[in-house]
């Protein structure tokens, strides 16, 4: 378990986290979201050991940072972002000697060494150089030097920045494993990928937690619309007459002209009306074809923004 209670990162007068708190539980999966220079990597940095807070406190599985700051660091397998590794040593030679930097006792490190390769995916590559691999192995090796000497928690800062599509696949999916005997906390800037993997996330910004919550709620508390997207043949234009039948509608908008003729609109109406049935029932009064009709869905990418929005006003 992880608990940070009131941490303040000053350097000089700036002030990079302010009174920040916040637990992560055991098995979690959380993702810590913000814009560039709202206090993420300083979080990250403080949660690894590699900086030291100006107050407040920080425990890791019970050990306090500041007291007990090699126990605390023990606990923690930490994959930067832009994958520091060694090229001119291969895959386990690298492998090796991060186990051998975290202390691995030399009986169990080769066992260890090969148990996180095979769970990594790496054991086909485990002779190449670091150097010749693709942008996704050299993610998996970084990966593999956080996982070796058997970490409760992982802290994966981008994980999948500068992946193509199926190896951003890959590497979610191996999080997602993970996360079966990890508590795992990662940085990202890709908010769809956030949703789809974390249980929990974590806003910050201008150093301060905004919000801290399920992907699923963030996007309820700031899904104030009602509004559908409505596909329909429209030749006579005469979507513009809903609005004028259907007292409830605020606003139609034309999205787009496909190539078949068809055109999509947005339809938002007031918060407590069944805008489906109403629209649906309208349409077909007007002879109007409906060829999709759907919700609008907040997604966590738009809850960000309007969080954001709101704590720079």
């Amino acid at each position: 378990m992880i608990e940070v209670k009131n941490v303040t990162k000053k350097y000089g007068k700036a002030v990079a986290v302010e009174d920040i708190s916040f637990s992560i539980k055991d098995g979690e999966i959380v993702g810590l979201l913000g814009p560039n220079g709202a206090g993420k990597s300083t979080t990250m940095n403080i949660l690894t050991g590699y900086i030291e807070q100006t107050s407040g406190e920080v425990t890791i599985e019970g050990y306090n940072t500041l007291k007990k700051p090699k126990k605390a660091k023990q606990q923690i397998g930490y994959m930067p972002e832009g994958v520091p590794i060694y090229t001119d040593l291969t895959v386990k030679e690298f492998v090796t000697y991060m186990a051998e930097l975290k202390q691995v006792g030399k009986k169990e490190r080769k066992e260890k060494v090969e148990k996180v390769i095979k769970q990594t995916g790496l054991k086909d590559v485990e002779n190449k150089l670091t150097r010749n691999l693709s942008r996704g192995y050299r993610q998996r090796v970084s990966m593999a030097g956080a996982l070796v000497g058997e970490p409760k928690i992982l802290i994966l800062d981008e994980p999948t920045v500068g992946l193509d599509p199926k190896q951003i696949t890959e590497i979610r999916n191996l999080i997602k494993e993970l996360g079966k005997t990890h508590t795992i906390i990662l940085s990202s800037h890709i908010l769809s990928e956030v949703s789809q993997i974390c249980n929990k996330v974590i806003i910050i910004n201008k150093g301060k937690i905004i919000a801290t919550d399920t992907p699923e709620n963030l996007e309820n508390r700031v899904n104030n619309n009602n509004c559908i997207y409505v596909t329909v043949e429209d030749t006579e234009s005469k979507m513009e007459q809903i609005k004028d039948k259907i007292k409830e509608i605020k606003r139609i908008e034309l999205i787009q002209e496909n190539e078949d003729k068809t055109k999509q609109y947005l339809i938002e109406a007031e918060k407590d009306v069944d805008l489906r049935r109403k629209v649906f029932s309208e349409l077909a009064k007007e002879n109007i074809t409906i060829f999709e009709m759907k919700k609008a869905d907040t997604t966590l990418e738009d809850a960000f923004m309007k969080l954001i929005e709101g704590g720079n006003k």
